[in-house]
């Protein structure tokens, strides 16, 4: 990890803290909407939170990911 400065430190409220579960540490991402001219905050889960998120569709991952192998494999043939 490395040094912070106070450009990088964030106060948020309790409020909104405990209502998005943002805990100490958490990673925030700034992105400003130029249609609504506000500034939103974006929480980013740690990849350790992200470890089965896909189960539920995990046939449909798996189909489609077999649909690009098969596709660049005709169009690697093509280029032949």
């Amino acid at each position: 990890m490395g040094i912070r400065d106070w450009h990088e430190l964030v106060n948020i409220p309790v409020r909104i803290r405990k209502k998005y579960s943002i805990k100490e540490g958490t990673k925030i991402v700034f992105v400003e909407n130029e249609e609504t001219g506000r500034i939103e905050m974006i929480p980013v889960p740690r990849l350790s939170e992200l470890f089965g998120a896909g189960r539920e569709k995990r046939d449909d991952l798996i189909a489609g990911i077999k649909e690009l192998e098969n596709e660049h494999r005709r169009e690697a043939s093509i280029d032949r």
